[in-house]
């Protein structure tokens, strides 16, 4: 009897210590899923100011994720204008009389007059569209906007982060309609750019009065002359996760 009882108590040991041993490596083995990077902030100089902000990032974007972007921006690859109506010309001018001149050369330089001209904004807003979404910027609006590029940079004192949404902020509404006398651009994405010091705290600008500007030694693309653009972020801090 008595070495039944041992028997049923090792056993007893050994399931428990099985079950312990598969919980742990599940754990080990499921991937975080939450933000690898929370900020809260204030807005200002916005005619919805002040509203609270909060923006969840999942990761960061890939060094070739950044390339695409930066490709789009500089219309790397992208058909000279006029390419089809030129090449319709050529193919028309190795005809015969008439038919040459005025036939398939026609159509071409039609094609390329109806072709809209493509543009760094129009050729990066389309690039931001098929990239993947990396985390959210939430307000006080019903939904948020998807950063499709989430960039950082080093700093002396702390870090600037670069995060670009598909969507223009206050695209439907006026909470970020900028005040003063800063004239707004006309960007269909929205660049928010993002000082912190050494502790997570800092500042952030946008581009709803800012210009795009490509940092060619960064390798990314962040705002022009941040130091005279108005703060549209102030009180950015770094949260736990």
């Amino acid at each position: 009897m008595r070495s039944n009882v041992i028997r049923v108590s090792h056993t007893v040991a050994f399931m428990l210590a099985g079950i312990v041993l598969a919980a742990v490596l599940t754990k080990a083995q499921t991937p975080t899923t939450g933000p690898i990077l929370r900020l809260t902030a204030t807005t200002e100089n916005v005619a919805g100011a002040p509203d609270s902000i909060r923006i969840d990032l999942l990761r960061w974007s890939t060094d070739a994720e950044r390339d695409q972007l930066l490709s789009a921006w500089s219309l790397t690859g992208a058909p000279a204008a006029g390419g089809r109506g030129a090449a319709g010309g050529g193919r028309g001018a190795r005809g015969d009389g008439a038919r040459g001149a005025g036939g398939r050369g026609g159509r071409g330089g039609a094609d390329a007059a109806e072709a809209p001209r493509q543009t760094p904004e129009s050729s990066l807003a389309a690039a931001l569209e098929k990239a993947p979404t990396l985390g959210y910027l939430w307000s006080s609006e019903s939904s948020g906007y998807a950063l499709r590029y989430a960039g950082r940079l080093p700093q002396p004192d702390g870090e600037r982060i670069i995060l670009i949404t598909n969507r223009r902020l206050g695209a439907w509404n006026n909470l970020w309609k900028p005040v003063g006398s800063a004239a707004a651009t006309d960007y269909e994405f929205s660049i928010v750019e993002l000082h912190l010091n050494s502790k997570g705290e800092g500042e952030g600008k946008t581009s709803l009065t800012g210009k795009v500007a490509v940092d060619s030694a960064a390798k990314m693309i962040g705002l022009e002359n941040y130091s005279a653009l108005p703060v549209v972020l102030k009180g950015v801090k770094r949260r736990a996760n």
